[in-house]
């Protein structure tokens, strides 16, 4: 399922953001986004999953339009958003977060039981730690945890803002790592990061936006060999 952004603007008020930003991420791709703070990613991000409904342009899920389908729909959809910060339900079990995730197919135990499996396999210390409170762990298990929940429904898109804030470089590896290998089972992932020279080495694509407008689009490869963008971008947050 690919995910297409067409020539939206969007913002908050009388204080447009984006303007005419185009991006798409198709299946098996990890896309990602760069760009300094206030360059509009969380925003490009918060229309996707239908948080913010844009002034102009248009948003596609495997070639429909859902420019203004309501966030939930979007879900049942297949499109995930993993905000900035987790959000995670403090006082509740890991379990019990994963199984607010699995809300739409709750009825399932069969495909509940595979999400389970799935997230699982791919974050395995999350079994372990399943009856703790999500307010005990690390930030680095959080993350797992946050992520893990948005696979539970399970999405085919998955959107992710900042995932690697805090934590140390050894686990965005361990992070990046994860969301490579959901790419390698088809997924589509649009992965909004602060650690670009990093997560650049795992992109298929990125997009760098300034002052809410993409001012590149290349392979991570490209944009490593890109002299201008890495003394703009990367050496500020590499």
């Amino acid at each position: 399922m690919s995910l297409r952004i067409e020539a939206i603007d969007a913002g908050y008020g009388s204080m447009e953001v984006l303007h005419g930003v185009s991006i798409d991420a198709a299946p098996g791709e990890l896309v990602l986004v760069l760009g300094p703070n206030g360059a509009g990613k969380s925003t490009l991000l918060a229309a996707a999953a239908g948080l913010l409904a844009p002034t102009a342009g248009r948003i596609l899920l495997a070639g429909e339009e859902i420019t203004a389908d309501p966030p939930e729909a979007r879900i049942r959809e297949g499109l995930a958003l993993v905000p900035e910060g987790r959000q995670l339900f403090g006082r509740m079990t890991v379990h019990d977060n994963l199984m607010l995730g699995a809300h739409l197919i709750r009825r399932d135990r069969a495909r509940v039981e595979a999400a389970l499996r799935h997230v699982h396999e791919l974050f395995p210390a999350l079994e372990s730690f399943g009856d703790k409170r999500a307010d005990s762990l690390s930030g680095g298990q959080q993350q797992m945890v946050a992520i893990a929940r948005a696979l539970m429904n399970p999405p085919r898109v998955l959107a992710l803002d900042e995932p690697s804030l805090g934590l140390a470089p050894l686990l965005v590896e361990e992070l990046l790592g994860a969301l490579r290998r959901l790419c390698e089972e088809g997924m589509a992932v649009l992965l909004v990061e602060q650690h670009a020279a990093l997560a650049l080495r795992y992109a298929d694509r990125a997009y760098v936006l300034n002052r809410g407008r993409v001012v590149r689009e290349a392979t991570g490869e490209d944009l490593i060999a890109d002299g201008r963008i890495a003394s703009d971008y990367l050496g500020a947050w590499g």
